[in-house]
């Protein structure tokens, strides 16, 4: 053998391995764009402020107008897109009001803010419950929940369908008509 063919088979086996390890840091580069980056994380849903705007009750009925604001924080690399959704507000566990969250979309990495308004209203409330001993004490507990479904969008190729919940319980002072103890999950 000449010396031409060792060296030409020396340059053959450095330029196949410089390949081989470009290959090796691509698929590691990769690999951790997609564990980082591309993992899609739950989305958060809360009410962030709640305000009684008119409140009226007897010994065993109230109608209340509540304004709320209500925060989507999306802390993914995509933006989450999601359809009209339907929150109840409930007292125990019937349900007093409803309103509704309008289809939207919470940009990525941010946090989308709305106000709504709604009337919550005892007219469905059993008359065997607790609801003239709550008024009469000035704490009037309620419940709201909403699911928003949607899909996030990631770098406008990739579409993954996700959901968020919104549970959060409050009391209405009927004194003072005020919002009290205002924890969401």
């Amino acid at each position: 053998m000449t010396n031409t063919n060792k060296d030409s088979r020396g340059r053959r086996k450095k330029c196949l391995a410089y390949i081989v390890a470009g290959v090796i840091a691509q698929t590691i580069i990769i690999v951790l764009f997609v564990l980082l980056v591309m993992r899609i994380r739950n989305l958060k849903v809360r009410i962030d402020s709640v305000s009684v705007e008119s409140l009226t009750y007897t010994n065993s009925s109230f109608s209340v107008k509540l304004n709320a604001e209500i925060s989507v924080k999306n802390t993914n690399f995509g933006e989450f897109k999601f359809d009209d959704s339907t929150a109840t507000i409930s007292y125990n566990v019937t349900k007093v009001g409803e309103f509704t969250i309008i289809k939207s979309r919470a940009k990525f990495r941010s946090t989308e803010r709305f106000n709504v308004t709604v009337t919550a209203t005892s007219a469905k409330v059993s008359t065997k419950s607790l609801l003239a001993s709550d008024l009469n004490s000035g704490k009037l507990p309620l419940t709201s929940y909403a699911k928003l479904s949607g899909k996030v969008h990631l770098l406008m190729i990739f579409k993954k369908k996700k959901s968020a919940e919104l549970s959060c319980s409050m009391a209405v002072n009927t004194k003072s008509q005020a919002i009290e103890n205002l924890t969401c999950k």
